[in-house]
């Protein structure tokens, strides 16, 4: 008896620690799924496909980043794809007016704006998130079509393509952008006493708001990001295109929670970190990527992803019940 009492007593070993991290777990999978994919697919480890991969993880990387301060304080972002597209047509239609620094921060603005519409409904008026932003997609798509006139706006100026494909040391600038956006992200969420709001929020709002922490102010910031951050990605898209749609951002919201639940956050608030969503984003775009290179119809790549994203969080909540018995 006594020496069962000590062995639970005893702390934890450092590879158990290590394991304890979901993180680190989801970096494991990660590369599992990467070495998988170079032995079915010849061409998944070349050197032109990896940069393909980090720039296709651009864009759905910006978007989760905005999508991971709103789930960890336990709401949902429904709205994200169709305030990309609203946002995009805002900037086509606003390059056609002023230079492309004002016209991108139009956009930016305006993203932020409706994000700040949503997080005041769900805070102010207790609101349900998944209410208030499937609401707010619906709205957005539509003046989307109708500011766009159901038509794709080409003319935009070719200047736009440097955001993209100016190259920093190397790095195009928009993987450059990407990583230091994680960077400040997780230093925010880190080191700052906004960042530990937002756990708190996340964790016990009810605590949070006893404990003297401005709760309101912290539970709209995640989405006047999530959408400030919705037409930051639109407009790297544009660039690479010189054109905006209506039907841009189409099922993006799906891939951003996607990838945030797979890095490891909770749902219900207070859990998950900007390594694990970054992790998440490389996951979700090495899938697409390699059914790409596989041949696999497009049809079937939904059924395939979401197979796989099933099965991975299966996996991964019963080696978590596993380790912390």
């Amino acid at each position: 008896m006594v020496q069962e009492t000590l062995s639970r007593q005893a702390p934890a070993s450092p590879i158990k620690k290590i394991a304890q991290r979901l993180e680190v777990r989801m970096l494991l999978l990660a590369l599992l799924i990467a070495v998988c994919l170079s032995l079915l697919s010849p061409y998944f480890l070349t050197k032109s496909n990896i940069f393909n991969l980090l720039d296709q993880s651009v864009v759905i990387g910006i978007v989760a980043v905005g999508m991971t301060f709103v789930i960890l304080t336990g709401g949902i972002d429904l709205s994200v794809g169709s305030v990309a597209g609203l946002t995009g047509i805002i900037l086509g239609l606003s390059l056609q007016h002023v230079p492309i620094v004002p016209a991108i921060g139009i956009a930016v603005v305006a993203g932020g704006f409706i994000g700040l519409i949503s997080g005041t409904l769900i805070t102010v008026f207790g609101l349900a998130p998944f209410v208030v932003t499937l609401g707010v997609m619906a709205i957005g798509r539509s003046l989307a079509y109708i500011f766009s006139g159901q038509t794709a706006i080409s003319n935009i100026p070719e200047g736009m393509q440097s955001i993209v494909y100016t190259d920093v040391l190397g790095i195009p600038s928009n993987v450059l952008f990407l990583i230091v956006l994680y960077v400040v992200a997780w230093a925010y969420l880190t080191y700052t006493k906004g960042g530990r709001t937002i756990y708190a929020v996340g964790s016990n709002k009810e605590a949070a708001r006893a404990a003297g922490l401005n709760t309101t102010f912290y539970s709209i910031l995640p989405y006047v990001l999530s959408g400030a951050f919705a037409a930051v990605a639109i407009t790297f898209s544009i660039s690479q295109l010189l054109s905006a749609d209506p039907l841009m951002g189409n099922s993006m919201e799906l891939d951003a929670i996607a990838a945030v639940v797979i890095g490891g956050a909770s749902l219900f608030g207070g859990r998950g970190s900007m390594f694990g969503t970054l992790i998440g984003v490389f996951i979700m775009v090495m899938i697409r990527n390699g059914l790409n290179l596989m041949g696999v119809s497009p049809f079937w790549q939904g059924t395939a992803i979401g197979t796989i994203i099933i099965l991975a969080l299966l996996v991964e909540r019963l080696v978590s019940s596993r380790i912390s018995r």
